[in-house]
């Protein structure tokens, strides 16, 4: 691992501070779409409408959930719904805060202290994989993106979201900025976006953005 991705790891897994703000903000709809609106440019009512699909998956679908962060995409899987779902995060502090949103909605899931970009899972473990405002955080989006589709099923889907370059010089900046933190990995642009996901062998790329915010989904053919 590069002294860049050894940094990035050690940030996420020791950092309290930033992963909270954000939880806390994420985990606010009304909050989260002033944010948005301020610093990306994006409207997050896009983010959040991504979630309903979760609620059309039938009883025993397997669903990972990588990086879970403190499980905002659980309130779109219902009550009882019967997933095998897997929720996944390289901070245990962001685990522990899934975990209690998970309890707080009846969520039956597993847990794992895991990086998006090692993922100690078979090929086509899952019918699912969900990364929701992630890949802008690893040093290496392209190599997760890989990983993902490695344990999709063949069939399976890929949906998230992901902070990109180019949708204006404000948000570039703001993005120039939390590299400089250590708060951002290696975000691209839409094409990067479109390109990781080919190269990850991902068929049916459907990308859409809203100021800086770009929401995907993509399937593992076969």
């Amino acid at each position: 691992m590069s002294g860049v991705a050894d940094r990035l790891d050690r940030h996420w897994r020791r950092g309290r501070l930033v992963p909270v703000v954000y939880d806390f903000a994420v985990e606010r709809e009304p909050i989260a779409r002033l944010g948005g609106r301020l610093l990306w440019g994006a409207d997050m009512r896009v983010f959040y409408d991504t979630f309903a699909e979760a609620a059309r998956l039938p009883p025993g679908t397997a669903v990972l959930d990588v990086p879970c962060g403190g499980g905002v995409a659980f309130r779109g899987v219902p009550r009882d719904a019967g997933l095998r779902y897997v929720a996944a995060d390289l901070s245990r502090l962001m685990l522990g805060r899934a975990r209690a949103e998970a309890r707080r909605r009846g969520l039956d899931a597993a847990f794992a202290g895991v990086s998006a970009d090692r993922l100690p899972f078979a090929d086509g473990s899952f019918d699912r994989c969900h990364t929701y405002n992630g890949l802008h955080c690893l040093p290496d989006p392209a190599g997760a993106l890989a990983e993902m589709a490695r344990v999709l099923r063949p069939g399976g889907v890929l949906r998230g979201s992901a902070m990109v370059t180019g949708a204006g010089r404000r948000q570039d900046a703001f993005i120039a900025l939390l590299r400089a933190r250590g708060d951002f990995g290696r975000p691209g642009s839409l094409a990067d976006l479109r390109g990781w996901l080919d190269g990850a062998g991902l068929e049916s790329a459907e990308v859409t953005a809203t100021g800086a915010l770009a929401c995907f989904s993509a399937v593992k053919p076969g």
